[in-house]
């Protein structure tokens, strides 16, 4: 059965949050050395939600391939906790903490960038890299 193109973006997605992430975590900072570490950034924990999200979409996805045409209740059941794990995730978690996020950071940055993002941190952070973290919206 070939996959949708839906869920090879799922895939791709999930892969460039997991790359973001690493490059983000082998980042040495002054402010990751301090209490909460990178927990105290919105954006680094809006990015761990996304990429937990894509993963359970991911996880639907595949769970979904391997059980059409089954007829297994026992598999149609869990797939579908599963996907009523993952639309409450997109609801409740991903969309509204992203949105806010995407749309808190564009604001303050264009009123004044050095409150919220100073040229500092250019020295640590590459622009794509906060590029990739800041335009974190969720597409189920």
């Amino acid at each position: 059965m070939a996959l949708v193109p839906c869920q090879v973006l799922r895939v791709a997605i999930l892969l460039s949050y997991c790359s973001i992430l690493c490059n983000y975590k082998a980042i040495e900072m002054p402010s990751h050395q301090t209490y909460g570490g990178s927990w105290k950034f919105l954006t680094f924990i809006n990015l761990v939600i996304q990429a937990v999200f894509f993963g359970i979409c991911v996880l639907t996805d595949l769970s979904s391939l391997l059980t059409r045409g089954s007829g297994n209740q026992e598999q149609e059941r869990q797939l579908k906790k599963l996907i009523s794990l993952r639309d409450w995730m997109l609801a409740v978690l991903a969309f509204p903490i992203g949105f806010f996020v995407v749309a808190v950071f564009w604001i303050i940055y264009a009123y004044d960038r050095e409150m919220i993002y100073p040229k500092l941190l250019d020295n640590f952070i590459p622009g794509w890299l906060n590029h990739g973290m800041c335009w974190i919206a969720p597409a189920p």
